[in-house]
């Protein structure tokens, strides 16, 4: 076996339903050189991992000789490191392959081509062969009823213009590893009904065929559509500032470090972060809330929202190609590349259904006549209904289609899943351990509690701002932005200066001021029982205190907390109602955790090491339990990796997209309990569409052994199936949390 060198991924265009996914997989594993293979319908998209000796070019040319559009998508994956090289050699194939496969790609291919990507539906190859095939049998109906002479030659050249495409297709399938397909059923059955003089039943059959074929096709463009619509909230020029002036300039130009001009109403073109100015900016596009934030110098900002408010410059920090929707997007394809245990036993099912079908098809035809004395045309006419009412397009989609609209509908609310596995697993979650700081919590201190001694609260918060101003430790930027808040004023310090284990001193106003721990300040000035008394409860509370001592005397205390974030609690009581137990795990002292841990409703566990968390999460899984656990996606990559579940908390972060099974990118703990209930309505939703699928077929195969049905509705409840489960797996895009 050859050394793997990487993974290179496809634009695949065509593809409507599993069976065809399943087509281009068995040709394409045939090649030289290609290890595995991924297909993915709903994407559009196929990852080959892949030797030193793959030829890029023979993988276009092979699924274009299935009929369906191929092309090097940019930028091909590499796992070691060698991606420079894939992509000089995946264009170089591409290019070469580029004549070559256009002499394969005949009119007889009814799939669509690259070309074809951005037409309306009714203009492409699909749409244009059912219409001609059926103006071809209204033709014929017409000439049978004027000239009844020439109805069977009619109805005979009606069925050669919709089956000679579906035939050359199984022909072409069967010569590339796949001879059980649904064309070939199709083939066989109408060529069958030619023979025992059913050819009107035929050609209305093969039109009714192309005509589901046709919605499937819709339907599948519809669900692509969906999750590359993101990529259109990213405008298509930006204007830059560069040695004192504004250019309008592409934004897929743009790069990393330049500084752009946001204008009030106007869309962000890249990720970035806020260098001059401050106001609203709208993220429901991107995040779904409904609620604009307040964004000031140091902000990130992301593509594709709404400046709402004044002007900003913002300084670039991803180029167009790894903005956090372009990012979305790729790893959302990538994600329904992998299949779900689900869709794969649905696909193992099918590879020995379909050959089952012809069986039993054949077995119905020639059985009752040789056996019982039957007449031969019924029997053979039941037989060839079978096989329409066996193909098996409604069973295959039925899990794909729900988990590609589980994933698209999950990534537009900013709830990134990792695939058909971990989208099944999480409905199956009964336990989730949550990591305090950053997750639970907002991950900053904020002021909790300004407490005067003998002053205004107000002047306590200016004179602990003027000592932290231009600090940026994350207590000092608390106490500024109370100071801010609450609109005290910040006069000018002199002779700052830190005092290492201790606080801030200086002076304000001409009078010297300290900042600092209770004990250093006790150090200073006596504190007094009852400053003892009220700083050891705000401490009980998990808060830091600092107190603030001013003309020699204490001026106040000033506690801060890392506070829970707001929709925190709500969380945590919806899946404690929904039967999921919570645990908060976290390194922090035992008193903050159980302060924090208490206003939540949520068991708490203190002081841990990384390997601590790794451990609970093990013990739970011993209780019979499957675990999520939730974290910043690096100082719990142990217990991230234990877990059922491992789950990302995190605004877009490159570690919270490329770690864990799934990321929430947006810092909502509610989004938790929304992951878990996307999954259960995606799984409820496949279990409806195999049971549309098997119980119309289970149906309609009683119905065609007794005589009730024949030919016509065997290719309508296929069809129907088919149409029924699509729609059915659609109505998850527009899922929305209760």
């Amino acid at each position: 076996m050859s050394a793997t060198t990487g993974e290179s991924r496809f634009r695949i265009t065509g593809m409507d339903c599993a069976a065809c996914a399943s087509k281009v997989d068995t040709a394409v594993r045939r090649l030289p050189g290609v290890e595995d293979v991924a297909v993915s319908v709903s994407a559009g998209t196929m990852r080959v991992r892949h030797g030193e000796d793959f030829d890029a070019g023979a993988v276009t040319r092979q699924v274009r000789n299935l009929g369906y559009g191929a092309e090097a998508a940019s930028g091909p994956i590499s796992r070691t490191g060698a991606a420079g090289h894939h992509d000089h050699d995946d264009h170089r194939h591409h290019d070469h392959a580029e004549g070559e496969a256009r002499e394969h790609d005949g009119g007889s291919h009814t799939h669509d081509d690259p070309a074809e990507a951005g037409l309306p539906w009714w203009r492409t190859k699909k749409a244009k062969l059912t219409a001609a095939c059926g103006a071809a049998l209204l033709a014929a109906y017409a000439l049978g009823h004027f000239a009844p002479a020439m109805e069977r030659p009619a109805f005979l050249a009606a069925l050669a213009v919709g089956l000679v495409p579906v035939a050359w297709r199984a022909i072409t399938a069967a010569r590339f590893g796949s001879p059980f397909s649904i064309e070939t059923l199709m083939t066989i059955a109408a060529i069958g009904a030619v023979l025992i003089g059913a050819e009107e039943e035929a050609a209305t059959v093969v039109l009714l065929f192309l005509v589901g074929e046709m919605l499937e096709g819709l339907a599948a463009s519809r669900a692509r559509a969906s999750i590359q619509g993101l990529s259109a909230l990213v405008p298509k020029t930006a204007l830059v500032e560069k040695d004192g002036e504004t250019a309008e300039v592409p934004a897929e130009s743009l790069a990393v470090g330049a500084i752009i001009l946001v204008r009030p109403g106007d869309r962000i073109p890249a990720d970035g972060s806020v260098v001059e100015g401050s106001g609203e900016v709208d993220e429901a596009p991107v995040t779904g809330e409904s609620v604009p934030k307040r964004k000031t110098v140091g902000d990130a900002v992301f593509a594709g929202t709404v400046n709402a408010g004044s002007v900003l410059r913002v300084r670039v920090t991803a180029a167009a190609a790894d903005n956090t929707i372009a990012r979305v997007v790729r790893l959302v394809e990538e994600a329904q590349e992998g299949k779900s245990p689900t869709e794969r036993f649905i696909d193992r099912f099918s590879k020995v259904y379909t050959p089952a079908v012809l069986a039993v098809g054949f077995l119905v035809a020639v059985v009752p006549p040789l056996a019982f004395g039957g007449d031969w045309s019924e029997w053979i006419y039941k037989g060839l209904a079978i096989l329409l009412i066996g193909c098996p397009c409604a069973l295959v989609i039925s899990t794909p289609a729900a988990i590609a609209a589980g994933l698209s509908a999950g990534a537009r609310r900013g709830l990134l899943i990792k695939g058909g596995v971990v989208l099944e697993t999480l409905g199956k979650i009964t336990a989730v351990a949550f990591d305090k700081t950053g997750t639970l919590t907002a991950g900053k201190p904020v002021v909790t509690d300004v407490v005067p001694v003998g002053r205004s609260a107000r002047d306590v918060l200016s004179l602990a701002a003027a000592l932290e101003k231009g600090s940026s430790h994350p207590l000092a930027l608390a106490i500024l932005e109370k100071a801010k808040i609450d609109n005290a004023p910040v006069p000018p310090a002199f002779d700052a200066n830190a005092v290492p284990g201790e606080g801030v001193e200086g002076k304000v106003g001409g009078e010297p001021v300290f900042l600092g721990s209770p004990q250093a300040a006790d150090r200073r000035v006596s504190l007094g029982e009852t400053q003892r008394t009220a700083i050891a409860a705000l401490n009980a509370e998990g808060k830091t205190v600092s107190v603030v001592i001013a003309r020699g005397g204490i001026a106040g205390t000033i506690a801060m907390r890392d506070e829970a974030r707001p929709d925190a609690r709500e969380a945590l009581a919806a899946m404690k109602a929904g039967g999921i137990r919570t645990v908060m795990l976290t390194g922090d002292n035992r008193t903050t955790a159980e302060a924090v841990a208490g206003g939540l409703g949520i068991e708490a566990r203190a002081e841990l090491l990384p390997q601590d968390k790794q451990r609970i999460v093990r013990e739970l899984q011993a209780e019979g339990l499957v675990v999520a656990k939730v974290g910043d996606g690096i100082n719990d990559a142990p217990a991230l990796a234990a877990a059922d579940i491992g789950i990302a908390m995190g605004g877009g972060t490159d570690v919270a997209l490329e770690t864990a099974d799934a990321a929430i990118l947006h810092g909502r703990v509610r989004d938790v309990p929304d992951m878990i209930a996307l999954s259960r309505a995606t799984m409820s939703n496949i279990r409806a569409n195999i049971a549309i699928a098997l119980g119309l077929k289970g149906v309609f195969l009683v119905t065609t052994v007794l005589g009730i049905t024949g030919l016509w509705p065997a290719i309508l409840a296929d069809t129907g199936a088919t149409v029924l489960v699509t729609a059915n797996a659609m109505r998850l895009l527009g899922w929305r949390p209760r």
